[in-house]
């Protein structure tokens, strides 16, 4: 007698929270690539990115989406509606807490648009290599006390600790669906965006605190040379003052080369050749309080994600 297949299940999973909860490095760690960038830098992700993780029978659609603060520009106003405008359609609402930081009005804040949601409601406690079991209980009692939650999901992207446990019970919170994205596919995310991220995530690593909010990254050109199997990659960063711009280049253009090699790197990863890039920095004044220059770079909810 021929037993009767299982289902096959998949949906859309929204990771919100405040900034720096750790939704872009869980991303990472699940879908099993780096298709998001990270920093330290609080709103790292400026725009909503999908990642793919396909199991056996399930395809869970990851959607990364800035961290959710209050804003005070066109900039930060826009990384909200994007963070927003997520819960509006997924299967599944995460809301991330930092196990490390103490649960606040930030986290309530986030909690209550999350609870809001229609879809099926976790917590997922990230960064739990950070601290002990006794603290992650009580981090997870105080953010359970913000809302009502359908599962609770306790992680470490870093030391993979409850990555395997969290793609289970996502799977099992799914509906029975199609299969959205190839097997094989890892994000929807443009290349020339993801380009253009990656480039911007060296900017955040490499320079100091007043440089990475004011820094946008544009791709101005991408090309291919077949015989010598090159990559061509030409983009400019800008930067909102002229003093900005003064540490980005650095001394003798130092920076902006040690940004250039750090990002060749993952650019060549990404494209599967050698690459050659070429970087200039630009002064935009102001750019982050216009709405239309804000879209035009895609961040927010002006395009990319």
């Amino acid at each position: 007698m021929t037993g009767t297949a299982e289902p096959f299940r998949s949906g859309f999973v929204a990771f919100v929270g405040r900034p720096n909860a750790g939704k872009s490095t869980l991303v990472n760690a699940l879908v099993g690539e780096k298709i998001a960038i990270t920093s330290p830098v609080p709103q790292t992700t400026r725009s909503r990115l999908r990642g793919v993780v396909d199991r056996p029978g399930v395809q869970i659609v990851l959607v990364d989406t800035p961290g959710l603060h209050k804003p005070v520009d066109a900039l930060g106003a826009g990384l909200n509606r994007a963070g927003l405008a997520a819960l509006a359609d997924v299967d599944v609402a995460c809301l991330l807490v930092d196990a490390s930081a103490r649960v606040g009005r930030g986290d309530a804040w986030v909690a209550k648009r999350v609870e809001s949601a229609k879809a099926r409601k976790v917590l997922v406690m990230t960064k739990s290599d950070l601290t002990d079991p006794a603290a992650v209980s009580r981090q997870v009692e105080a953010a359970r006390a913000l809302m009502s939650f359908d599962s609770v999901a306790v992680v470490s992207s870093v030391a993979d600790e409850g990555l395997d446990d969290l793609v289970t019970l996502l799977a099992s919170l799914l509906p029975q669906g199609p299969r959205y994205f190839p097997e094989g596919m890892r994000t929807d995310q443009p290349l020339e965006a993801a380009i253009a991220e990656f480039i911007r995530e060296k900017v955040l690593l490499n320079t100091r605190d007043e440089v990475p909010h004011a820094v946008g990254v544009m791709l101005e050109e991408l090309s291919h040379e077949e015989r010598s199997d090159l990559s061509l990659v030409s983009a400019t960063v800008f930067v909102e003052r002229e003093s900005q711009k003064g540490i980005l280049v650095g001394k003798g253009g130092e920076m902006v080369k040690t940004i250039g090699t750090e990002a060749r790197r993952d650019l060549e990863r990404l494209l599967g050749t050698r690459v050659h890039l070429d970087l200039r920095v630009k002064v935009k004044r102001d750019w982050r309080r216009d709405e239309g220059q804000v879209r035009r770079f895609g961040y927010g909810d002006g395009g990319r994600g």
